[in-house]
């Protein structure tokens, strides 16, 4: 019996250091995870049960006085949407005259919590979206109030999610009220965060708004992280020691959101953008150059075309112009042959009239080529 105790032992032990260390079991835990699931849902169903018995049983007065609040609330929120809603075109706008490409809303998906890690010194919880359904490693997660933090491990249908107060997580964060940078680490407890490295002058009071910067290229934008609780200025040391109150419920909230933020970099959205406009402005200035540059192209071409015809014509009516000055003399001599010029000059006109025709059409062409030869 001790030996296999023993035994037993050494190949726990032998299977941890061979877990922490190598990632030889992630396909056995991943499989092992769809085993555990439902045992999940079998641990949760007693407060499944309970919360639709209580739901069922509810008095109809507080269900009343429960509409009648939401109602207002919801009237509420209608009005502030309608704000937010221009103000949101408004920065599109914005944002499209800057030509910018950040984004201004992200996709979210709804998410449940489904357990919580037993380890006192690890903040993490499991919900009940994975792989399947495109989730990421990294992807930050929030609650109705602000953040909650990032998941750092995936399963085929569930997640786990390292909380911000877990004592090795660090977010980017800057004040809300100036937009002074600072680095918001976990404590270990679930209640505070710390900004370490504040610089003992240092704009930031009791109160003020910590929202994430988004620096770090993991977590969005203009998300509520915590609240200012304590600030301690100390003469002899060259930082302050700032405490902070998480917004998030970490220890309440049920329901999640997941946030599908875009996962390119600065670099990448600005090489994008760029090449973007290059093919706009292609694709604008393609039409106008090829309308243009032809067109002078082709005019030469129709004005040499006439010039050459109109050059050689002309030598082609002197001469049958020339002989008839000589008939006409002869005619003078001799007038019994009068009749006779009097047929040519029908034959000789259509001559003369063919290539009147076409400088008719180019007259500062033909004109000056004729007169010049009969002079």
């Amino acid at each position: 019996m001790g030996v296999r105790l023993l035994v037993l032992v050494v190949l726990s032990v032998a299977l941890m250091v061979v877990d922490a260390r190598f990632t030889l079991l992630k396909p056995v835990r991943s499989q092992m995870s769809l085993v555990l699931m439902q045992s999940y849902w079998i641990t949760d169903l007693p407060q499944r049960l309970f919360q639709g018995v209580a739901s069922q049983f509810g008095s109809r007065t507080e269900l009343v006085a429960e509409n009648e609040k939401l109602k207002s609330e919801n009237l509420l929120l209608q009005g502030r949407m309608q704000k937010l809603a221009s103000l949101t075109e408004q920065n599109v706008r914005l944002r499209e005259l800057l030509n910018s490409s950040a984004l201004v809303n992200e996709k979210v998906e709804v998410a449940e919590l489904i357990g919580m890690d037993p380890n006192p010194f690890t903040h993490r919880i499991i919900i009940n979206k994975g792989e399947r359904d495109g989730v990421v490693l990294g992807q930050p997660v929030l609650d109705a109030r602000g953040l909650m933090g990032q998941v750092v491990e995936l399963m085929p249908y569930t997640s786990r999610v390292l909380l911000l107060t877990d004592s090795t997580h660090s977010i980017p964060v800057q004040v809300n009220r100036n937009g002074l940078r600072a680095i918001a680490s976990g404590t270990g407890n679930p209640e505070r965060l710390e900004l370490r490295h504040v610089a003992d002058t240092a704009d930031i009071k009791e109160g003020d708004l910590l929202v994430s910067s988004g620096l770090g290229q993991r977590f969005p934008a203009g998300y509520p992280v915590a609240t200012v609780k304590e600030v301690i200025h100390d003469s002899g040391q060259p930082f302050a020691i700032v405490r902070a109150v998480p917004t998030a419920a970490l220890n309440r909230s049920r329901y999640l959101l997941l946030v599908f933020s875009d996962n390119r970099t600065a670099e990448e959205r600005a090489n994008e953008a760029a090449q973007a406009q290059e093919s706009l402005d292609a694709q604008g200035g393609g039409p106008i150059i090829p309308a243009t540059v032809p067109k002078p192209a082709i005019v030469p071409a129709a004005v040499a075309a006439p010039v050459v015809p109109a050059v050689q014509a002309a030598p082609a009516t002197t001469p049958a112009a020339t002989p008839a000055k000589p008939a006409a003399s002869h005619s003078g001599a001799s007038k019994p042959p009068a009749t006779a010029p009097a047929a040519k000059p029908p034959a000789t006109q259509p001559a003369a009239t063919k290539p009147a025709a076409k400088p008719a059409a180019k007259p500062p062409v033909s004109e000056p080529a004729t007169t010049g030869r009969q002079e």
